[in-house]
């Protein structure tokens, strides 16, 4: 039987969320899509904030946003949703400076939360996260191009952050680094969950779909993509997926209008038990006072033509079940 995973954009849980949720019960945040994450057999999120009280807002350069959400509520939150690996490689991990960030890794630890992508030393940062999922051994690892400050070294905390060119020889070095750390679980399924790129982009650059590609190439099955704030088109390269950009999951963002980074998808990629991606289902979400809903029909259809027509210069066509949009990944 085929496990279902699930991909989100970007999680925040700082601010007004955070303000929101000393409030109201805990999964109040995942809204009416508690029940659909929940069924889920594994969930990746990108965490686009630190889970702590404590520590001073980054101030060694300008950084006009700071997201910190208090644990006593969000490490529960993230439990009841089932999130069993958070992408830490972007560029929020840092705001309120290593103390945060050492608060977030301990607090993800003793919840049983696999992460990847940052750490105290640049060997942890580069450790894949490892969960079994049914039969399934799954490595997950995480890379940014974001704020190359938060960067991690032999000296301080941060991120794994590389540069998005596939000619670069430090990225391939890196990169090449990080995938065989991962091939060292020996995994069934082998996930590269990208912060990449500015915000308010929807279509990936050239240099964006190469690196996806080459990272198919290399061995990664599934790319998750996340960083533009909006959701971008999927292509399939060599029969697996790339999410160019899951888009935004929950957060308090101001809305545009005509971008409307405040809808995505929940993405439920569907592994035979040889860790093989069959298919791949979007759900329709929409954002509303600080909580991640099932999109309305409104605004499930509005995600819905924008994803087949970001989708179609890639040759990606989906067929339609449902609210959900369906893409085999099988010949």
């Amino acid at each position: 039987m085929a496990s279902q995973i699930g991909f989100t954009g970007d999680v925040m849980l700082g601010r007004v969320v955070d303000d929101r949720q000393r409030r109201r019960p805990a999964d109040a945040v995942w809204g009416t899509v508690l029940e659909r994450l929940r069924e889920l057999d594994g969930l990746v999120v990108n965490l686009e904030c630190v889970l702590s009280t404590r520590g001073q807002q980054w101030r060694r350069t300008y950084r006009p946003f700071h997201f910190r959400a208090d644990p006593d509520w969000a490490v529960p939150a993230l439990d009841r949703a089932g999130v069993d690996v958070c992408a830490l490689a972007n560029n929020h991990v840092l705001d309120y400076e290593a103390v945060a960030l050492r608060d977030t890794l301990e607090h993800l630890d003793e919840a049983g939360i696999a992460r990847t992508g940052a750490g105290e030393t640049l060997n942890e940062a580069l450790e894949p996260a490892v969960i079994s999922i049914g039969r399934l051994t799954v490595a997950v690892v995480a890379l940014t191009d974001n704020t190359p400050e938060y960067a991690v070294d032999d000296a301080s905390p941060g991120t794994v952050w590389i540069e998005i060119d596939r000619e670069n020889p430090e990225t391939r070095r890196r990169v090449r680094e990080v995938l065989e750390r991962a091939r060292g679980a020996d995994p069934d399924l082998l996930i590269a969950s990208l912060h990449w790129g500015p915000n308010m982009v929807e279509k990936p650059p050239v240099s964006f779909r190469e690196f996806g590609r080459w990272l198919v190439e290399e061995g990664v099955d599934v790319v998750h993509g996340h960083s533009a704030h909006v959701f971008q088109g999927v292509e399939v390269h060599k029969e697996r997926p790339i999410l160019y950009d899951t888009g935004d999951f929950v957060d308090d963002y101001a809305v545009d209008s005509n971008l409307r980074n405040d809808r995505s998808f929940l993405f439920v990629l569907a592994v035979s038990e040889a860790g093989v991606p069959t298919e791949l289902r979007l759900y329709p979400t929409e954002i509303d006072d600080c909580a991640v809903h099932e999109a309305s029909p409104d605004a499930a259809d509005w995600s819905r033509e924008r994803m087949r027509e970001l989708s179609a210069p890639f040759g990606t066509t989906f067929q339609r079940e449902g609210t959900a949009m369906v893409l085999s990944l099988e010949d």
